[in-house]
C-alpha cells in the first residue's frame, strides 16, 4: 500500500467509483507531466448531492460539502488515471472552482475551501494549489458546486 492510500485510511476516505463521461469528452487527459482532469460535481454512485443555488436553496457550509465531495471525486479520477498509483502524484498545480449562486453571493472563495481543505489533508503540501473561484448562473444537473483540476505526475517506474 502506498503513502497516499494508507493517509486515505487514516483520513477514513474510501474513494468512490467513477463512472465514464456523461457527454462527448474524456474524463481525463495526461499531457506530458499534466493530468487534467474535467469538471467534478457533487455526484456519488450516480446520485447528485447539494442541487441547487448557494445562497438561495443551499447554505454556504452545504456549499463546502458539496466542494469537498467534487474534490473526492477529482481525487478518484487521478486515481483511476494513474491505475491506483496515487503516489505518482507530484502536486495539483490549479484548482478552478465554479459555484452556482445568487447574484449577489461574495462567498465563492469559502465554497471552494471545502475542495482546497481535502487535497490538502489528503496530499498535504502536494495538495496546495494556485486557484480559482467563480460564480456561474447554473451549472449541469442543477449542481451546487463543479471544479476541475490540473495535477502534475511523475513518470512511471
Amino acid at each position: 500500500m502506498g503513502a497516499v492510500s494508507e493517509r486515505l485510511t487514516e483520513l477514513g476516505i474510501v474513494l468512490p467509483s467513477v463512472a465514464p463521461a456523461s457527454g462527448n469528452y474524456i474524463s481525463h487527459r495526461l499531457v506530458g507531466n499534466l493530468l487534467f482532469i474535467s469538471g467534478q460535481i457533487p455526484r456519488i454512485d450516480g446520485v447528485e448531492h447539494y442541487v441547487g443555488v448557494v445562497g438561495k436553496d443551499i447554505s454556504p457550509e452545504d456549499g463546502y460539502k458539496a466542494s469537498r465531495l467534487c474534490a473526492l471525486n477529482l481525487v478518484a479520477r487521478v486515481n483511476a488515471a494513474l491505475n491506483g498509483d496515487l503516489d505518482r502524484l507530484v502536486a495539483c498545480v490549479q484548482l478552478r472552482g465554479f459555484v452556482n449562486s445568487v447574484p449577489d453571493f461574495k462567498g465563492h472563495p469559502a465554497v471552494i475551501d471545502g475542495a482546497s481543505d481535502l487535497l490538502v489533508e489528503i496530499f498535504g503540501d502536494k495538495g496546495r494549489h494556485v486557484r480559482t473561484a467563480l460564480g456561474a448562473g447554473s451549472l449541469p444537473r442543477g449542481s451546487s458546486v463543479e471544479i476541475d483540476a490540473i495535477f502534475e505526475i511523475a513518470p512511471e517506474a
